[in-house]
């Protein structure tokens, strides 16, 4: 899918994968019980820093902090846009 923002400087656009809905045991978990996913798929990214190259590239499935990013309502989905330095790793 190819979305129509380009992000500016070392921001990164990320899909968050779908939250958990059974845990392994399977219990199912409320809606209101849900944590916020930390792991999702990066859509886009900017050019980075002048003197720093962008570590991530589009398609890299990434770990992130619960808090990080800001949330990005386009077409009826959701997504994150985030600094670079706020992904933790690349799995």
């Amino acid at each position: 899918m190819a979305l129509n923002i380009k992000p500016l400087s070392d921001r990164v656009i990320v899909e968050p994968a779908a939250a958990e809905t059974q845990t392994a045991s399977g219990i199912i978990i409320p809606d209101t019980a849900k944590e916020k996913p930390q792991k999702g798929i990066v859509l886009a990214i900017g050019n980075g820093k002048k003197d720093e190259p962008m570590t991530v590239k589009v398609g890299d499935i990434v770990l992130y902090g619960k808090y990080a990013g800001t949330d990005l309502k386009l077409d009826g989905k959701d997504y994150l846009i985030m600094r670079e330095d706020d992904i933790l790793a690349i799995i």
